[in-house]
């Protein structure tokens, strides 16, 4: 009888082991629902706004040390209204929003036990992440958080990681617990303390906590536009740029509706024609477009990026169809088109600078059935030996970017990848 209770609990332990040798990875459902919302406001904030220059990289240079560390005694952005901010990105046409809770300054936006280096800290003395999930839950929209894995700020970054690793699961168990984020946004893992082993440390420790939060790349090591080759996370992050197309990997370009991240005054901003585009082509290389604005000094996001994220989303009332959940491809896009595809349609992106014909190879096992513009007038087209020919009106509908919907009859998505 001892023996068979020995047995049974050997094969228990070795099974236990098993198991937990098994990587820990974020639900393919969730991963493919994050994928499908293609849409996100990125939101670079903090006690720089002060000085309008960049968050955290000006620290020691454009503002001197001492007094980049100093600037959280004087920030009070009493025009801060987390509402407002939400309303914007929904207005917009964005699924998700993800705000900087601690960039590589160190400052933290909610009242973390770890360090007194946070908003309570501040005039301010409000809970800016518990207030901008709260808005999102109310308003429709996925609140996800960014987090650096950098602090220039805190001695143990450098003199005591071990230290510092633990100060960092301890601060994501409250972000995680407390506000619930849709997904985390990390970044700063280029410096030397920093490891790809830390990285599984800390990714391992996240979905402890919740397997289902979502992670970008850049826990480990490696290169941020693209998985594998030491990167530790769910999906690639090209920054600044519209990835490649790439319908098998999951991607997001983080890119700025201005030119810097945090707020700048009078900073260049993007036309709806380039706002417009970027959009458009991210959706058709398969990616997210997370869009960056800065919000000023006393709370405000600036009005004419309001204004400017409005007119994104007016487009989209007109469109969305043939961005949100759906497919990049099967063509790349280019300066005249991108392309997505849903069930059984294919849809054509048409910028103005096209011309008055589109010509598309073969679509090998599929044909087109019917084209049109998307809620609007019939298509002209007609298949050749070479491939299809569509010809354009001489007024297209939208001034920017006009969307033909072509009705195959099969699956668009089936279609491998095609050059032009």
């Amino acid at each position: 009888m001892l023996k068979k209770s020995l047995l049974k609990l050997a094969c228990i332990l070795l099974s236990c082991q098993a198991f937990a040798q098994i990587p820990v990875t974020t639900p393919k459902a969730a991963l493919n629902d994050f994928m499908a919302q293609r849409f996100g406001m990125f939101i670079h904030w903090g006690p720089v706004a002060l000085r309008g220059t960049e968050i955290g990289w000006s620290r020691g240079g454009e503002v001197p040390t001492g007094e980049y560390d100093n600037l959280y005694k004087e920030f009070n952005p009493v025009l801060f209204n987390a509402d407002h901010w939400v309303k914007a990105a929904r207005d917009a046409g964005m699924k998700y929003l993800t705000i900087t809770a601690k960039h590589h300054d160190g400052f933290c936006l909610w009242p973390t036990a770890q360090t007194p280096y946070n908003i309570m800290g501040s005039p301010f003395k409000r809970d800016v992440v518990g207030e901008l999930a709260a808005a999102c839950r109310k308003n429709g929209i996925k609140f996800c958080i960014y987090f650096t894995v950098l602090d220039w700020y805190d001695a143990d970054y450098k003199n005591d990681t071990h230290k510092f690793v633990n100060k960092m699961k301890a601060e994501l168990k409250e972000l995680i617990t407390k506000y619930h984020p849709y997904m985390l946004w990390f970044d700063g893992n280029w410096e030397k303390p920093w490891t790809k082993e830390y990285g599984e440390e800390i990714y391992n420790y996240v979905k402890s906590l919740d397997r289902n939060v979502v992670v970008n790349n850049r826990l480990g090591k490696g290169k941020h536009p693209e998985l594998g080759n030491g990167t530790v996370g769910d999906y690639a992050t090209p920054e600044q740029a519209i990835g490649a197309l790439n319908v098998k990997d999951p991607w997001e370009s983080c890119i700025t509706i201005c030119n810097q991240w945090a707020w700048k005054p009078n900073d260049k901003m993007k036309s709806l024609r380039q706002c417009i585009e970027t959009l458009v082509k991210v959706a058709g290389g398969g990616g997210n477009l997370l869009f960056n604005v800065g919000p000023m000094l006393d709370g405000r996001m600036e009005a004419r990026q309001v204004a400017r994220l409005k007119e994104m989303g007016q487009w989209l009332n007109k469109y969305g169809e043939s961005i949100y959940g759906t497919m990049g491809g099967p063509f790349a896009p280019d300066s005249a088109m991108a392309a997505t595809r849903k069930g059984n349609k294919l849809y054509l992106h048409v910028f103005s600078k096209a011309g008055q014909t589109i010509h598309l190879p073969q679509l090998e096992h599929l044909k087109v059935q019917k084209a049109s513009f998307l809620k609007g007038q019939p298509v002209s087209f007609r298949e050749e030996k070479e491939g299809i020919v569509i010809t354009l009106p001489a007024e297209k509908p939208d001034s920017i970017c006009s969307v033909i919907a072509l009705e195959l009859n099969g699956n668009a998505e089936t279609l491998p990848l095609i050059k032009k």
